[in-house]
């Protein structure tokens, strides 16, 4: 027999042998918590803890939307600069559009420094316009929808039509 089997047996009979317990408090003394977790084929305490530590994922809610508003926006001013400069430009444009339009807060004072401040996020789609021909050709102007939740997080979508 080999090794794999060998252990496959043994852990076979730990299982027996904890289904007979009646209790919890006398798996813990016979068996330590990592070896339970093997046993039972699941993951260690330790990884679970940092999976609930871990930020859930933003779900998209029709009720957190406050606001929400289509807009064009030129990138014509990123042709100014370098051509390996050009993509990185528009994006800068966007954020500086899309902040002055839906008047994205600012901190002014100390106070407010220590508060979660608003902040601006911008789609990957969004991105991936942009970025679609390369470095040196972003598009001229750029159509999408900006959506405002009521904690005042501004979310940059591509319109639907492109």
């Amino acid at each position: 027999m080999t090794e794999e089997t060998k252990q496959e047996q043994v852990l076979q009979e730990e299982l027996e042998e904890l289904a007979e317990l009646p209790d919890e408090e006398s798996i813990e003394e016979t068996v330590k918590p990592e070896q339970v977790s093997t046993i039972a084929g699941t993951v260690p305490q330790k990884a679970e803890e940092g999976k609930e530590e871990a930020k859930p994922k933003r779900k998209k809610k029709d009720d957190d939307i406050v606001e929400e508003k289509f807009y064009t926006i030129p990138l014509q001013r990123a042709l100014v600069r370098p051509p390996k400069k050009r993509a990185p430009r528009a994006i800068q444009l966007v954020r500086l559009f899309v902040a002055r339009h839906m008047k994205l807060q600012v901190k002014s004072s100390e106070e407010e420094e220590n508060e979660e401040l608003p902040q601006l996020f911008i789609s990957p789609e969004v991105n991936e316009k942009i970025w679609g021909r390369g470095i040196e050709k972003p598009p001229r102007k750029i159509k999408t929808r900006v959506t405002k939740d009521k904690d005042g997080n501004i979310i940059v979508y591509l319109a639907e039509n492109q």
